[in-house]
């Protein structure tokens, strides 16, 4: 008989499970449990078929078997209850057991798909995803010194548009991360990321404040849901040894994308020329040019995403064993062919599935209208996500939860807070060093002059202006305080932070100027004129934009480079519990030494260390909050737990910013008591790194 040709009768019992524990053969391939296995050289990278002689022979397709056809016997031998009438607790006891055998068979079928080029492509896919996530987080902080000039916005208006985002993000993570759960880690994902690309690239075009903080809101709102679904998805391809350290180096595509949209900030805002006008009303100015470019990350990894897989550790969750199979296989082969091992072959013929006891409600499309079953599917589904939002609140998992909600929350509380707080700080003394530099002029006299320059950071009190002219000039930081202006004529005059109090103006002219009425404090009016006032907000970048900003973001997001360098080598070493604790505490330790930063350089350098001290922990809680939960429930709740952490983020920016040119003695001492509260409780958290993914 030819040697293409193999026979398949034999049944190996080589791999077993007995006893919560799995017997192996020595030769280094694995077997499903009780089925019947092949030879190792009896199958290849194809499916198999039998020709007449009922002989095996590679290229056709005879089916994957499935386990409802292997218990086909163990049945007929043993009486068995149909589901119907058997109680929900006896399923889903059936159901934990047949998922802790799953956790242990699977952690040995991703051990023989091996660590490769498949999973190195998932890599960069999802981390582009992750990096948009980076992206969104610094792009209205750049925004806003130009937006508030484009769209006139007051201080309210600016803190809410900070905070929007953030708003967004802790709403999309609960609810994506839910539906994840439910709907598949790569579909969700797919819906995450468009939401976000549509109303991001929206938001570069409208004009409205109204408009634009509603697709900043949408906008947040899907890029919510990328961090819980990116690590759950990446997690359930790698090993129990390849899962902390692969998925901390996942965690550095968000300092690549803080880069990212600091360079581009950099490179684009500040050419005011990089834009185009539509009449008087439509103003496409470079800063919106760098929204639409911060929204290429997330649209390059939707389209790379749609060639990716699903995640077949959620497909045997919900029973899809063919789909799941097939996947696993695609996995194991891809990576032995880039070993340069071809001829290697999947042996896995038979994954445990757990016993399906989720009801689920199907509409006949001839039953009611198309949006009565929409709304039944759609109601039907957000109970589901509720009811997985419960169950991590059960007593199974209430103390992980509760302690895991805590550090979350606290770490983000003082991140966020300190990196609101750290840009404040060196604006604020910036400031001061600008006012230091003030000049005075008291009781000067001038008249029959024409002012065609710029007067900057001066301010003029008790004097007299007649017959001067004040043409194509620029007013910066200039105060008039109990000064006369008669017979003068302002023309094409733009101002910023100008004032006049208490001055008395007589028969003067304004054409054309940015001089509003509310620029005028307490001044007397008499027989002057106001003509063409200029409409709108005016952008000066090259003298109102600080330019420092973007470097301090820059500096910041870089300096975490050697902290997710770190945690990814030590992170299955030294473990997740340790690495969580022992980064919050250095970062609180780092954090009195804000006390000694009295300057810009100063600043900069504290917020360095402290962004390249905690970012251990921000990784490590990454990984921990995967492994701790079950596959069903997993991105649910590192959704429910991302959202919390966003809502700290929003106080944390609302608390600290609100002490800047006060007191450094708040922030600094609340920032550290929260960092060492959360480090402490930590430590009480289980350890995981030992632990298959259930």
């Amino acid at each position: 008989m030819d040697d293409g040709y193999r026979n398949t009768n034999q049944v190996s019992d080589d791999y077993r499970y007995q006893d919560g524990n799995y017997d192996t053969p020595n030769d280094g391939y694995y077997r499903g449990g009780d089925e019947p296995a092949q030879e190792e050289d009896a199958q290849s990278d194809v499916t198999e078929g039998h020709d007449e002689d009922d002989e095996v022979y590679e290229g056709e397709y005879q089916g994957i078997p499935h386990p409802d056809d292997i218990k086909e016997k163990q049945k007929k031998r043993a009486p068995a209850m149909d589901d119907e009438y058997r109680d929900r607790a006896d399923l889903m006891a059936e159901r934990m057991e047949d998922e802790e055998q799953l956790a242990h068979q699977y952690e040995n079928i991703i051990e023989e798909c091996g660590h490769g080029r498949f999973q190195w492509t998932l890599f960069f896919v999802l981390g582009l995803a992750l990096m948009a996530d980076g992206v969104e987080v610094f792009v209205v902080g750049f925004v806003l010194p130009s937006a508030e000039k484009d769209m006139c916005l007051s201080s309210s208006n600016k803190g809410m548009l900070g905070l929007i985002v953030y708003l967004g993000m802790m709403v999309g993570a609960v609810l994506l991360g839910g539906l994840a759960d439910k709907l598949g880690r790569k579909q969700c994902l797919i819906i995450s990321l468009a939401i976000n690309a549509a109303f991001a690239f929206l938001s570069s075009f409208v004009q409205g404040y109204g408009f634009f903080l509603f697709c900043r809101l949408i906008s947040g709102l899907g890029i919510g849901g990328t961090l819980p679904i990116v690590f759950a998805y990446f997690s359930e391809f790698l090993s129990r040894e390849k899962r902390g350290e692969h998925l901390s180096w996942l965690c550095m595509f968000w300092m690549i994308g803080g880069i990212y949209a600091s360079a581009m900030a950099w490179s684009i805002i500040p050419h005011y020329g990089w834009g185009f006008s539509m009449g008087t009303k439509y103003h496409f100015h470079s800063w919106r040019v760098f929204v639409l470019v911060c929204a290429l990350p997330c649209i390059a990894s939707l389209v790379a995403l749609k060639f990716m897989p699903e995640s077949p550790r959620f497909l045997l969750e919900i029973g899809k064993h063919d789909e799941a199979w097939m996947i696993l296989k695609q996995v194991h082969d891809t990576n032995m062919r880039a070993k340069g091992e071809p001829e290697r072959v999947f042996t896995v013929s038979y994954i445990k599935t757990p016993k399906q006891v989720d009801e689920f409600i199907e509409i006949q499309s001839s039953t009611g209208t198309w949006y009565q079953r929409w709304l039944v599917r759609i109601t039907t589904t957000l109970k589901q996500v509720w009811d997985n939002v419960l169950y991590c609140l059960t007593a199974q998992y209430r103390m992980n939860t509760l302690m895991l909600a805590v550090v979350w929350f606290t770490m983000a509380l003082s991140y966020y807070g300190l990196i609101v707080w750290f840009p404040d700080m060196i604006r604020y003394f910036q400031d001061e060093a600008y006012e230091s530099r003030v000049k005075i002029f008291d009781e000067e006299e001038v008249s029959h002059f024409t002012f065609n320059f710029t007067l900057e950071n001066q301010i003029h009190r008790n004097g007299e202006y007649r017959n001067d002219k004040f043409i194509g000039m620029k007013f910066k930081e200039v105060r008039f305080e109990d000064s006369l202006f008669e017979d003068c004529y302002f023309e094409d005059v733009r101002s910023s932070e100008t004032f006049f109090e208490n001055c008395t103006i007589i028969s003067t002219v304004f054409y054309n100027t940015d001089l509003y009425e509310h620029k005028f404090i307490n001044c007397r009016l008499i027989n002057s004129t106001f003509m063409k006032e200029k409409e709108g907000c005016h952008i000066d970048f090259e003298e109102d934009n600080d330019f420092l900003i973007y470097l301090v973001s820059f500096l910041g997001s870089l300096s975490v480079l050697p902290g997710n360098i770190i945690s990814a080598l030590l992170m299955d070493k030294i473990g997740r519990i340790k690495m969580i604790g022992g980064s919050m505490l250095i970062s609180a330790v780092c954090c009195f030494f804000l006390f000694f930063g009295n300057s810009e350089s100063a600043m900069i350098g504290w917020q360095c260390l402290f962004c390249g001290a905690s970012i251990a922990a921000w990784n490590a809680l990454d990984v921990i909050t995967v492994e701790l939960y079950p596959t069903d429930k997993r991105a649910t709740a590192f959704g429910i737990l991302n959202g919390l952490c966003k809502f700290g983020a929003i106080l944390g920016n609302s608390i600290f910013s609100s002490f800047v040119g006060i007191t450094k003695v708040v922030p600094i001492l609340l920032a550290s008591s929260a960092l060492v509260g959360g480090g402490l409780l930590a430590l009480r958290l289980p350890e995981t790194r030992e632990q298959v993914l259930m």
